[in-house]
């Protein structure tokens, strides 16, 4: 570990083991914050990144376990706008969580939604209408690119839906019933929606490489918050990934149907899918790791770089959260760490 982060540059790191639905170990290394020398412990809270979308897809499929919705439905019905583009009433949930639904980030992007330093005042809801709906302030003449269902793209604002559609059909925040229904049951204290949330003395402090040095920056706050909004720490994400890799079971807690977790383990290769992936599923996708294909899902945003993998043929998962940019170095480094905690 030392000679990996060494090589990286990676001030802290934490890293978490899980078999058969429980936490075999948790370690800490290196800093959380490099001037004030506090050091990075298993309760330290990291920017999870985009592995906050197998939370999201976790949470979607909660309500089909509940026969709420069913992943084939057209989403239009649960909205209260209309998506603007041909095609628009027949992307389902299953294309929103496979990345299939043909909406483009392009143009989020060149925006660029991100605050610095603060959660981001904008609500889910306004976005997803300024940015899909006719007259939108973001629309322009449309983000939906391809017919649903016929090129993989991925997509954020995807997710940004999923988000918000879950809170229309359960009648609450999304956030606020992950709370309920994933976090308070398992006893989960270090795991946040919100900048605001996080406790400054567990925060993972964000470093970037900043012409060859390692220098702080400010966390970021969007408001399509159920993409990557998440901060927690290895020893509760590393909980809630026992469960992915234990057919949804973990103690003696149930967190998702065994039908419902092999559903979003189920691989396809849709066309379109990115040449660094081998499969998609809903939420997790799959990538080969020193050659073999691994289900996982990586996290990456300005001063953090993340990575979760399951092998549910033996139960197992593993999560690995830094506080570093994702650089040449760190993926190297994370990725060999990978390899020998799943050997």
């Amino acid at each position: 570990m030392a000679d990996q982060m060494a090589a990286a540059r990676i001030p802290g790191l934490a890293l978490g083991l899980a078999r058969d639905g429980a936490v075999s170990f948790t370690r800490a290394y290196g800093y959380a914050d490099l001037r004030r020398h506090r050091p990075t412990t298993s309760d330290t809270m990291f920017h999870i990144a985009s592995i906050t979308k197998v939370i999201t897809a976790q949470t979607v499929m909660l309500m089909v376990d509940e026969g709420k919705i069913a992943l084939d439905d057209p989403i239009a019905r649960h909205l209260d706008f209309a998506i603007l583009g041909e095609g628009a009433l027949a992307i389902t949930f299953r294309h929103l969580l496979t990345h299939m639904s043909g909406i483009s980030d392009e143009h989020y992007y060149e925006i660029d939604f991100r605050q610095r330093g603060v959660d981001s005042p904008m609500e889910i809801g306004t976005l997803l209408r300024d940015y899909l709906a006719a007259g939108g302030r973001y629309a322009r003449g449309g983000n939906l690119k391809q017919f649903p269902g016929v090129q993989w793209d991925y997509s954020n604002i995807g997710y940004a839906l999923l988000g918000y559609l879950v809170g229309r059909i359960a009648g609450q925040d999304m956030r606020d019933l992950t709370r309920e229904r994933l976090f308070r049951p398992l006893g989960l204290g270090h795991i946040s929606w919100t900048i605001s949330g996080t406790a400054a003395g567990l925060r993972a402090t964000p470093y970037d490489l900043i012409e060859g040095a390692v220098t702080p920056v400010e966390p970021v706050g969007f408001p399509d918050w159920s993409t990557g909004m998440i901060r927690a720490s290895v020893s509760d994400l590393t909980l809630l990934m026992a469960a992915a890799a234990n057919g949804g079971a973990i103690r003696n807690a149930r967190l998702l149907s065994e039908t419902g977790m092999a559903e979003m383990l189920r691989m396809q290769k849709p066309p379109g899918l990115a040449d660094w992936l081998t499969g998609q599923g809903l939420g997790w996708q799959q990538s080969l790791l020193d050659g073999v294909p691994r289900i996982n899902h990586w996290g990456g945003d300005p001063g953090v770089f993340t990575m979760a993998y399951l092998d549910p043929a033996r139960r197992t998962a593993i999560v690995i959260l830094s506080n570093l940019s994702a650089t040449r170095e760190s993926r190297a480094a994370l990725r060999a760490i990978a390899t020998r905690m799943l050997a």
